[in-house]
């Protein structure tokens, strides 16, 4: 087996030896591009999310040094009419360019690289007559032209030098150079079966055009129809859940939320296999570290780029254009462009219907919460330390506590509202109440009996905390906020989940500039 051609099956073989979710219908959708216009595939999700995994199945399914097929006979793949035709069938090259910048950290990374290549390929072909001066390239067009194969090419972390070398270095001319050359050759289709690469990133616009513009791309912002094997659905962790006697709900909290393509339920796939293995949900981001990036991006604060930010940590969605991006880490220009990257790093999910993007889920908002005790935001550091307070107070039935965190949290927040209105008050709620997701599911305009209840708090499985529902208003009073709770019959509908309910009205005082509140306790 080598290090770069024909690797073999058995890193395929240890996943399958390991709690594997089938998602080897992604060969399927490979098999199709083969031989065609649309050979050339390249995959961006964020990390954790399975690059590497898809990438080692795609070569133990083609490599014809080897014999796969006990491992995928029972696998979704086997019932494709194209299993057959292309199992283990090509001479595979397989390239983690990660492991490249960790072995090559100089501006001659794309030489090296080349080189390595070659001198590996050469070896295993030494019967092919080649010339002193080919380049990789040349080789392998010898190759294929006497021998008759066609290669596949895998590469996994593509976007690796991209990450390391910044946009204005000669290793990042050589190796865009290197990828044009390579794949955008006239020689390319005579050379390639295909070719998929995989990364963080889509690949690297200069100006507004692709480096590499006969690749088909597929992101976290354009799925297409891979949508499904950029995570786990929520039938497969539910399967999961079943099998190891894990609680559901709680892994949905933890992981679910990525709405990626037209699947608007995918959890990250990672996270969920070390919550069930090892019982216990929590962030498993957190030992990345990788909150220290995206505190450096979220401080720029391009365009009001923290009142975003507050707003998705109040659980909201902004709208954001993602085609101004460049591609590049690197290069940020404004707020859609840190907002595309947190996107594609996973901190965010984006609706692209609605050119939207929010928090997906409770492992993220956590992560978010560290990025953001990173900035100089002390303001907004402080609200979110002191929303436990305003909660237990709230629990307490202390309405002047309450009355007075609501006041702490509107001053500091005033900049990202016009607070003009109820809607503005409700945003700066979520805020205040931030530490309640701990125990709680909130809900903006909960749909309750007569109407819409401005927030509400329903205690998740095992908590045993009342519900809480806040009706909110804007230059009135307290009292009128509570009789519309009982006006509208808000408390029969939120009873189905919680028979002890605390029922909350705020008011504010635009020309005192302070807020009331009165609580009162609902039992069924």
């Amino acid at each position: 087996m080598g290090i770069f051609i024909n690797t073999g099956n058995e890193a395929f073989r240890r996943i399958r030896r390991s709690e594997y979710v089938d998602k080897s219908g992604l060969i399927a959708v490979v098999n199709d591009t083969l031989f065609t216009e649309w050979c050339f595939t390249c995959v961006s999700r964020c990390r954790r999310f399975g690059k590497s995994m898809a990438a080692k199945m795609l070569c133990a399914y083609y490599d014809h040094s080897v014999d796969s097929r006990s491992l995928f006979a029972d696998l979704e793949i086997a019932r494709h009419p194209s299993f057959e035709e292309h199992l283990n069938k090509y001479p595979v090259i397989y390239l983690d360019l990660s492991s490249m910048v960790e072995r090559y950290r100089d501006d001659h990374i794309v030489a090296h690289m080349e080189e390595d290549l070659k001198t590996e390929i050469l070896e295993t072909y030494p019967d092919v007559k080649t010339r002193e001066k080919d380049d990789l390239m040349n080789c392998l067009f010898r190759i294929a032209d006497q021998t008759g194969q066609r290669f596949i090419f895998i590469i996994d972390e593509w976007d690796a030098i991209c990450r390391e070398f910044p946009s204005d270095t000669q290793a990042m001319d050589r190796y865009v150079g290197w990828l044009r050359r390579m794949f955008k050759d006239a020689i390319a289709a005579r050379v390639f079966a295909g070719v998929y690469m995989t990364g963080i990133l889509p690949i690297k616009k200069y100006k507004t055009q692709s480096a590499l513009n006969n690749f088909i791309e597929y992101s976290m912002v354009e799925p297409g129809n891979m949508a499904g094997y950029f995570g786990f659905t929520k039938d497969e962790v539910r399967t999961l859940a079943q099998k190891h006697g894990v609680d559901f709900d709680e892994l949905v909290k933890w992981y679910d939320g990525y709405h990626i393509g037209d699947e608007p339920s995918m959890f990250n796939p990672n996270s969920v296999m070390q919550a069930v293995k090892r019982r216990r949900c929590k962030s498993y981001w957190a030992s990345t570290g990788a909150f220290d990036t995206v505190a450096d991006y979220i401080q720029m604060n391009y365009e009001g780029l923290k009142d975003d930010i507050i707003k998705m940590l109040a659980g909201e969605k902004v709208k954001v254009n993602t085609t101004k991006f460049q591609n590049d880490m690197s290069v940020i220009r404004g707020r859609d462009d840190v907002l595309t990257v947190l996107i594609h790093l996973g901190y965010l999910s984006f609706d692209w219907r609605r050119k939207e993007c929010y928090i997906p889920n409770y492992e993220v908002a956590g992560e978010m919460e560290n990025a953001v005790e990173k900035t100089n935001w002390a303001n907004v550091v402080h609200a979110l330390q002191q929303s436990e307070h305003l909660l237990q107070a709230t629990l307490d039935g202390d309405s002047e506590a309450v009355a007075r965190g609501v006041d702490a949290a509107h001053d500091e927040n005033t900049s990202i509202l016009s607070y003009n209105n109820e809607n503005s008050l409700a945003c700066v709620l979520s805020i205040a109440y931030y530490y309640a997701r701990n125990d709680y599911v909130i809900h903006r305009e909960l749909p309750t009996g007569k109407g819409f209840a401005d927030l509400v708090l329903i205690p998740r499985k095992n908590v045993d905390s009342p519900a809480i529902v806040l009706e909110l208003k804007y230059n009135r009073d307290a009292d009128s906020a509570i009789a519309q709770i009982h006006r509208r019959q808000y408390p029969a509908k939120v009873a189905e989940h919680a028979t002890d309910l605390l029922l909350v009205g705020i008011n504010y005082d635009r020309e005192k500039k302070t807020h009331e509140c009165q609580i009162e306790r609902w039992r069924e």
